[in-house]
């Protein structure tokens, strides 16, 4: 391990637009730092954990389209996809690793992680339109934050509708529909109204939020 706790955080708030990382977020960081240290002794490249969280994200899918119990392994398949993406982050700062060609990577397979995990719902039973709602919210999300980062708006405040609670919300409604399989789709409809519910809230906070930092004095 090259960096300590202290060090990873700063440099995870310098890679993230000078993000201030609090609450359940830090919280979540420092579980990835402790969790990486046998990735990193053991040199696995961090694109390849990048690849294994879609997989896993895939894996849901498949999960959720049996239904069931089988909603279960769904869930700790969500779980492990989570566990993926912040350990590739986290191995890459570690070692030295993240440059930009690992931070578009890690940036796309998010996006494809958001897309599957969100149909995990859909074939769990949400309604099309939720999950659909859900989905666009998000990524217009992820994109006006980057998009503002880029025109310098740093250190945009973090929202409801993070992805760390968006792929909590899946896993959570999912395991509860496998625990009560004959209300699956009732948990599944949950899961997708409240994540529509978080982007709602969090899309216009965070434009508000980029508006005021990038707003030309009069």
């Amino acid at each position: 391990m090259t960096l300590s706790r202290d060090d990873y955080l700063a440099r995870w708030s310098q890679r993230h637009d000078g993000i201030v990382p609090r609450g359940p977020v830090r919280l979540w960081l420092g579980l990835s730092y402790a969790a990486a240290r046998p990735f990193v002794a053991a040199r696995v490249p961090p694109d390849l954990l990048s690849l294994a969280a879609v997989a896993f994200a895939g894996a849901a899918c498949v999960g959720a389209w049996a239904g069931e119990r089988w909603l279960l392994a769904a869930a700790a398949a969500v779980a492990a996809a989570a566990l993926l993406d912040g350990l590739d982050g986290a191995v890459a700062l570690c070692t030295g690793r993240d440059g930009p060609w690992g931070a578009v990577l890690d940036s796309v397979c998010d996006r494809i992680s958001d897309a599957l995990l969100l149909l995990a719902l859909y074939l769990a039973g949400a309604p099309a339109w939720a999950v659909l709602g859900a989905l666009i919210l998000a990524v217009t999300a992820e994109y006006a934050r980057s998009r503002a980062a880029g025109l310098g708006a740093r250190a945009l405040p973090l929202t409801v509708g993070e992805r760390p609670a968006r792929v909590a919300v899946v896993m959570m409604f999912l395991l509860a529909g496998g625990v009560y399989p004959d209300r699956a789709d009732r948990w599944a409809a949950g899961g997708a109204y409240l994540c529509l519910a978080l982007g709602a809230v969090a899309l216009p906070a965070l434009l508000a939020s980029a508006h005021r930092r990038l707003r030309t004095p009069t």
